[in-house]
């Protein structure tokens, strides 16, 4: 489909080209009565991989279960405990029937976010020496960071390279899983990354399973939008966050984990809520049985009220091929129209990275801009420009290195090089200028439920703004250094 970049691209010619974007009106009315604010603030929100939002329905419903009944810490024979424990074992029932999964197959733990069930897998995977940790370089991480519990025991790491289009060859990671471990092993890949959008094939895991590996899936970016049915493809271990799907509670993610994969894991300690019994004076502790010994204290037992509220909301109210159908129109739109964008003397104004068609992809757009000599643009000074224009993106690396490193194609033995010598290395700057990397990172920006096509425009807009650019002489040096990724 071919749309002509237009200044004031009305919704009948977007919808010539794109008729089925037509079909999803009725998430214009969601969006003015539950995601009001957009509007009323003049806010272009176009950052739902870095969080969701949340709708006043949800937060309505949440506040009225609040304010009818006496929640108490769970596990104790009051009512206010009975209570929190029937919300907790219905919060999991809902996530188990969100991702298609058999409760008699499948366990819910709560954690504090994906970064925390991540962390759960990792310091209890029984990794020794003959094991295998596979990695793609395209992890978030909070994945990355397992490989430090990998090593540590003597596993061997392998991280699994990229194309130009970020996807992987199939061939290279059937190459990797083809390697029979003699210990138990862990494939870790995300269904979706969290910079480009590009969705990694889940018929990996089956894959992985066939060679005798564990699969740890990051669904993190991925469960916003997409369907995950764990009755079809069977990872071991998944990370979900709850608030990237519906906006809050913002302190609660959860790992599910099937029940023989979690009787192999190994905590490396105990806490309160994971034992049977424990002794001070006689140095012993008997564990609870799986799921209970993963579930470290008291649970957000307030928060797991707002789990099936919303979830139930995204899958009933918002529709969620409606908004699949959406956001695929609108991403593809950018798509078109980004690489059209040109400065005078006919250079680009930005350069794309991952896929640039919608085949195996979310919607989510990672570029940078590029100055009229070609030159990149620090993601600061655009950050900083889109925030004048109202609109809401992100910019850095989104913790996710190996995508970085791919993209601007850096020095693996300089990567060495600096990783074994860091003396007078402190600042995420510091770093940059000595791993050669020419910005701090990229842009990214992500669609969402009532995303629509005046928020596509105006980032158009902002765009536009770019061109002839020509950056200043020492400009970056009157930029704050970066602290960390």
């Amino acid at each position: 489909m071919t749309v002509t970049p237009q200044e004031n691209l009305s919704l009948e010619a977007f919808a010539r080209a794109y008729p089925a974007y037509l079909e999803t009106r009725h998430l214009d009315r969601i969006r003015v009565d539950d995601f009001g604010q957009l509007d009323e603030q003049d806010l272009i929100y176009l950052d739902y991989t870095g969080s969701g939002l949340p709708s006043r329905t949800q937060l309505r419903a949440y506040e009225h279960a609040m304010g009818n009944a006496i929640w108490g810490n769970p596990h104790s024979a009051s009512g206010p405990s009975q209570r929190s424990t029937e919300a907790m074992r219905h919060a999991r029932e809902a996530t188990l029937r969100f991702v298609h999964a058999d409760p008699e197959e499948y366990s819910v733990i709560f954690t504090a976010n994906a970064t925390g069930a991540l962390r759960l897998v990792g310091e209890s995977f029984p990794f020794q020496p003959g094991a295998r940790l596979a990695l793609l370089r395209d992890n978030h991480n909070s994945v990355l960071g397992i490989r430090e519990y990998a090593r540590a025991r003597g596993a061997i790491t392998e991280t699994i390279a990229l194309r130009p289009d970020l996807r992987a060859d199939t061939s290279a990671v059937l190459e990797v899983l083809d390697r029979a471990p003699t210990a138990p092993s862990l494939f870790a890949y995300p269904a979706q990354s969290n910079f480009s959008g590009v969705q990694h094939p889940l018929e990996w895991i089956a894959d992985a399973h066939a060679g005798g590996w564990l699969v740890l899936l990051d669904a993190a970016a991925y469960a916003p939008i997409s369907d995950l049915d764990l009755r079809q493809h069977k990872p071991d271990f998944v990370s979900l966050s709850y608030y990237k799907i519906f906006g809050w509670p913002t302190g609660l993610g959860c790992l599910i984990a099937r029940t023989e994969a979690l009787a192999r894991l190994r905590r490396p300690w105990f806490a309160g809520g994971t034992v049977v019994a424990s002794s001070a004076l006689g140095g012993w502790h008997a564990s609870a049985e799986p799921p209970d010994n993963f579930e470290d204290g008291t649970p957000d037992f307030l928060g797991v009220l707002g789990v099936p509220i919303g979830l139930d909301y995204v899958r009933q109210t918002l529709d969620r091929e409606a908004v699949r159908t959406r956001a695929r129109c609108l991403t593809e739109y950018l798509l078109e129209v980004m690489p059209q964008l040109r400065h005078d003397n006919g250079r680009p104004v930005c350069t794309l990275y991952g896929p640039t068609d919608m085949r195996g992809r979310g919607p989510t757009i990672a570029f940078n801009l590029l100055d009229v000599d070609g030159t990149l643009i620090d993601e600061r000074v655009a950050e900083n420009r889109a925030v004048q224009h109202g609109i809401a993106l992100r910019a850095g690396c989104f913790c996710n290195p190996g995508v970085g490193e791919t993209i601007f194609e850096l020095d693996p033995a300089n990567l060495v090089r600096v990783g074994t010598d860091r003396a007078g290395l402190r600042t995420l700057d510091d770093y940059r200028r000595a791993i050669g990397l020419p910005t701090g990172g990229a842009l990214r920006i992500s669609l969402g439920p009532v995303s629509n096509l005046d928020d596509v425009l105006a980032f158009h807009r902002y765009l536009r703004s770019w061109r002839d650019y020509r950056s200043s002489a020492g400009r970056l040096d009157t930029l704050p250094d970066r602290q960390r990724c």
